[in-house]
């Protein structure tokens, strides 16, 4: 679970920061620290769903504005999908929404 939080991550702040002519934004950079793998592992023995959520939302914030907002087509799929994972209330319901939000956003990298 934890890598695949961390990979939205990730691919979120690819699309909202890097840019062709940029080194590309790896697991380690800087901009990662709040989004990494021990963090998300930390809330998900917690069981936080809340601040998972919390997190999740904050990437994908910048990259809905890296996509044009909601009133673009991968936007609104972008919502659609980070709202699947914001309906969750328990971490046994958070694996689906997670795995499809992050193959999307692989998909429009």
């Amino acid at each position: 679970m934890e890598l695949h939080l961390e990979t939205v991550a990730l691919f979120s702040l690819k699309l909202a920061y890097e840019s062709e002519d940029s080194s590309p934004i790896l697991r380690d950079d800087l901009v990662m620290g709040d989004y990494q793998r021990d963090v998300f592992e930390l809330l998900v023995r917690r069981g936080d769903v809340e601040a998972i959520q919390v997190k999740v939302d904050e990437c994908v914030g910048l990259a809905l504005e890296a996509v044009g907002g909601v009133d673009k087509p991968l936007g609104r799929e972008l919502r659609r999908l980070a709202g699947d994972v914001a309906g969750v209330r328990t971490m046994e319901m958070i694996g689906a929404p997670i795995v499809a939000l992050k193959d999307y956003l692989k998909d429009i990298q």
